[in-house]
């Protein structure tokens, strides 16, 4: 019974002292940072082409009626 409870312990300790788990968390965390980042990132580029482009009708519109 006892050489049990001691298998026991060392493969919970062996679970708790293994890092293998903790690389494919920060992967996962720097890919959805990265994404997130691409969001923002294309959403601003969309706004400032929309923009642009309604400047252009402005302008358009303005001089040629």
């Amino acid at each position: 019974m006892q050489s049990g409870f001691w298998k026991l312990a060392l493969l919970l300790q062996s679970f708790r002292d293994r890092e293998d788990g903790q690389d494919l968390v920060e992967y996962a965390l720097v890919v959805a940072l990265v994404g997130l980042g691409g969001f923002v990132g294309v959403e601003s580029a969309a706004r400032g082409i929309l923009q642009f482009f309604q400047g252009v009708i402005s302008v358009i519109d303005t001089n040629f009626p």
